[in-house]
């Protein structure tokens, strides 16, 4: 890199570390750091000194997704405005060069600074933060969709039910979440169906950022014999639901512990589809689990009791009542997916190919990472835990102060202390209201207008119109 391109690079990242609070003496202000940035760089070859720079095509991409209106004209829009409000010469107002800046910069640029950032958020919390002082990571899947392009068509096929021009192309992702602090450690990707695409799959692809002593809290999935051993030998525990598709939970069989607690031996089933012949027989023929019973007695839920299937074995050091507490922080889980796919609006993406698809999926993790750790630094400045501030909520605030943060950003560092201040005290205002046992029915109030389905290729839709034939 030339000089001059040296300078224009450190400039950019201290912009854009500045418009989410990484300066001054804030707390979480190693999280997103030029070295950080640099190695990401890394694998960008290419790279000629043009307004979309790697940076400044992140820049306008964090705020694509950020924005509620998701089109790249609305993107390119806000880089021009930038530009003249600092005396810059403008850019284009065409999308062509900002969209051919994205394709050029590799996925793993993306991907590398949005796992950085989570997993330096994560290393960094605090340590009333953590469940009896060890790092618990929640897992699960979901779904997203695409639009629906012969390319991402061929890469994730729409649901094998639905006719061909009817549905959309759907991939599944799942995530290892931080349940201290809600930051995304790492993120996997594939199609919706077929061998080796399940969320216990993505799980055995992921799990290399567990360390030994982390647990790992689960949905019934997990509970599985062949995943338990694997996170053994890691040293990682496991907390979970019982899968009753495949055993059954017999309180009157084991180790009593205590009242519907029990240690209990399982014997290894006679063949693992994902393990070759080698592999299944350096396994050994039992592994020893706990199941809790935990009543549900809350007037309106609609579970009245779950098993809980976990590898802590003492019950002094982890009580039933701790497992059921834990567990019910899984919850959080759908809330962090809810939070991506609604609040982010990541339900329905929006690129046409694969590989910008899944850009767009680690630049939403990036803008939900960075989001965490300024929901962190509010946190921490006004000793709550970062659970109680609402993620919506912070989201809106931080988006309503970044043209003063964009004005602010060459002023002096003393200003600039103060107004994140200022923003750090309106985002703690937006507290998680405190209802444990809240339940509400599962329907809809407000009736939207009703349109019939398609039912049929939209091209053969339109040619039946063109002929005057309107009946679907």
């Amino acid at each position: 890199m030339r000089h001059s391109s040296q300078g224009r690079f450190r400039h950019q990242v201290q912009f854009l570390r500045r418009q989410f609070l990484q300066d001054g003496d804030l707390p979480f202000t190693d999280v997103l750091t030029e070295e950080a940035i640099s190695q990401a760089l890394a694998t960008v070859t290419g790279w000629l000194d043009r307004i979309f720079s790697p940076l400044v095509t992140l820049w306008v991409f964090l705020g694509q997704v950020l924005s509620a209106d998701h089109s790249c004209r609305a993107a390119v829009a806000r880089l021009l405005a930038h530009r003249l409000s600092r005396g810059q010469r403008p850019c284009s107002a065409e999308t062509g060069a900002y969209c051919q800046a994205r394709q050029r910069l590799p996925e793993t640029f993306f991907a590398d600074v949005a796992c950085s950032v989570g997993r330096s958020l994560d290393a960094r919390v605090e340590r009333g933060w953590l469940w009896k002082e060890r790092r618990v990571y929640l897992f699960d899947g979901t779904t997203v969709t695409m639009p629906d392009t012969p390319e991402n068509q061929e890469a994730y096929p729409q649901v094998y039910n639905q006719k061909p021009g009817l549905g959309f192309p759907i991939a599944r992702i799942g995530a290892v979440i931080s349940l201290a602090c809600g930051a995304v450690l790492n993120l996997g990707f594939c199609r919706y169906a077929g061998k080796g695409q399940g969320e216990v799959s993505l799980l055995r692809r992921l799990w290399d950022v567990l360390r030994p002593g982390d647990v790992l809290l689960g949905d019934r999935l997990t509970a599985n014999w062949a995943t338990i051993v694997q996170l053994r030998e890691r040293g990682v525990e496991l907390v979970s639901r019982l899968n009753k598709a495949h055993r059954r939970a017999d309180f009157r069989r084991g180790r009593r512990l205590g009242p519907d607690d029990h240690l209990v031996r399982w014997a290894k089933p006679t063949s693992i589809r994902s393990l070759n012949r080698e592999a299944y027989h350096a396994l050994p023929e039992f592994i020893t689990v706990r199941e809790t019973r935990i009543r549900v007695l809350q007037p309106g839920f609609r579970t009245r009791e779950i098993v809980v299937v976990t590898t802590l074995l003492d019950p002094r050091q982890t009580t039933k009542e701790d497992l059921a507490t834990l567990y019910r922080a899984r919850w959080n889980n759908e809330l962090d997916l809810r939070s991506l796919k609604s609040t982010m609006q990541m339900r329905e993406l929006r690129c046409k190919t694969p590989e910008l698809v899944r850009k767009e999926v680690w630049t939403h993790i990036l803008a939900y990472n960075l989001i965490r750790t300024v929901m962190a630094q509010a946190a921490d400045r006004h000793g709550v835990a970062p659970r109680s501030i609402s993620f919506k909520g912070a989201m809106q605030t931080l988006e309503a102060f970044q043209p003063l943060l964009e004005l602010r950003a060459a002023g002096n560092a003393a200003g600039r202390l103060a107004l994140y201040h200022d923003l750090l005290d309106a985002i703690s205002t937006h507290r998680v209201g405190d209802r444990p046992d809240r339940y509400e029915p599962r329907v809809k109030k407000r009736r939207r207008n009703h349109y019939g389905w398609l039912t049929k290729p939209r091209a053969e839709m339109k040619r039946k119109m063109a002929k005057g034939v309107t009946k679907n």
